[in-house]
């Protein structure tokens, strides 16, 4: 095989070039557990609402890092210490923040795995990929769990102001054509600093972080808890659900070889072999599309028409209130759904439920986002802040949802 310029120049529709900053960056991207998020969908059912949404975690790993890149760039220029070996574990640990993203993102962790989280398998493919590599990813990992001396390169993979989120922003907001959620990133990085081990920013960059403060929640409410949005991925969880539920009959379902195995075990934390997240690596968002198609003929009801609802987008009716669904009303839709289909009242739960989602755009007891003055002190932009909006939108909003076929 012909040997090839593993320094590559990639063509970024937001960031324009983007380049590969080493050989060993390059591996990575090239391995097979990488080149898996070219299908994996970024935003998962969104693309329901907003027909531009079809990015993937692909765009989004190398986004960030172009702008981890940035950052050390800044940092360094303002005298903060970033070794050699310290930028690039940088560089691996943003890129492969992700790598553990199941199909159409977070449907996965909440239905065909028990409870397991993208954050957990992406670390197992992470050292995985360290042994593959010969120990190179070490560092990296250990920022990646917040294990290293310095505090702030966590912060710049995993934190209130990551590139993690200064990508995934700013990506979304493109993609969906939703410009409130449009993030000034190189503004922000170019403010950024080190005080006492902890990134902070520059006080004049007050503006740029409070508008980055309200677009995230204004991109949570529009965009990622949009009631189309979520009432698709509650259909898509219930979907994998039914059809784990069936194949645990004995029912023999159309799937993928890989698909079919998460079909036809419990699958745990502890249950993460070397085996099975390899099985996992093959699975992505076709493995559910394809056995959607195959599933929507189905003799089962619950199966079959889940799968034509989210095919077609016919999907739930859902009705968002400020307060608790009573379960009396619940359990009067699911009657009514039970009685025409000629359903158990279980079958009939996977048309009619509850539930509730928050939005918290600014979580001051977490992690804060400080300014620093000029004359050198810290403080939490929520206090720095002139207007009162910052603590306003540290509140927790919390909606009630309804959903149940269209109609009843």
């Amino acid at each position: 095989m012909k040997s090839r310029n593993k320094l590559k120049i990639i063509n970024d529709p937001i960031y324009g070039f983007i380049t590969v900053p080493s050989e060993l960056i390059f591996e990575l991207i090239e391995h097979r557990y990488f080149q898996r998020l070219r299908r994996i969908s970024q935003m998962g059912m969104s693309y329901l609402v907003y027909p531009g949404a079809h990015h993937t975690r692909f765009h989004h790993a190398l986004g960030a890092m172009f702008l981890m890149q940035k950052a050390v760039r800044v940092l360094r220029s303002k005298n903060t210490e970033i070794s050699d070996e310290e930028e690039h574990a940088l560089y691996i640990a943003i890129l492969l923040h992700d790598i553990g993203h199941g199909p159409f993102s977070h449907a996965m962790e909440h239905s065909i795995v028990e409870n397991v989280s993208h954050e957990h398998i992406s670390l197992l493919m992470m050292e995985v990929l360290n042994s593959e590599f010969n120990g190179a990813l070490t560092l990296a990992i250990t920022i990646f769990k917040n294990n290293y001396h310095k505090s702030f390169l966590h912060q710049l993979v995993s934190g209130q102001l990551d590139m993690d989120r200064l990508d995934y922003l700013k990506r979304d907001s493109f993609y969906t054509g939703v410009s409130e959620g449009s993030v000034n990133a190189e503004r922000l990085i170019t403010m950024l600093h080190v005080k006492n081990d902890k990134l902070v920013v520059e006080e004049k960059g007050i503006y740029s972080v409070e508008k980055f403060i309200v677009a995230r929640r204004l991109m949570y409410w529009q965009v990622y808890l949009h009631k189309t949005s979520l009432v698709a991925e509650q259909l898509l969880v219930r979907l994998l659900k039914r059809a784990k539920e069936l194949s645990e009959d004995g029912v023999v379902l159309p799937a993928s070889e890989s698909l079919s195995f998460f079909l036809k075990n419990h699958i745990a934390k502890e249950d993460f072999s070397t085996e099975i997240l390899d099985t996992f690596a093959k699975l992505d968002d076709y493995d559910i599309i394809s056995a959607m198609k195959a599933w929507s003929t189905n003799d089962d009801f619950v199966l079959g028409e889940l799968s034509r609802m989210l095919l077609n987008r016919d999907l739930l009716k859902i009705k968002l209130k400020n307060k608790p669904i009573s379960e009396e009303k619940v359990q009067q839709k699911i009657e009514i759904v039970a009685n025409k289909h000629n359903l158990t009242v279980h079958e009939a739960t996977y048309f009619v439920f509850s539930g509730l989602i928050e939005n918290q755009a600014y979580n001051m007891e977490i992690d804060t986002i400080n300014l620093i003055t000029k004359a050198g002190k810290v403080v939490d932009v929520a206090k720095a802040s002139d207007q009162l909006n910052i603590e306003a939108l540290s509140k927790k909003v919390v909606k009630y949802y309804l959903c149940y076929p269209k109609a009843h």
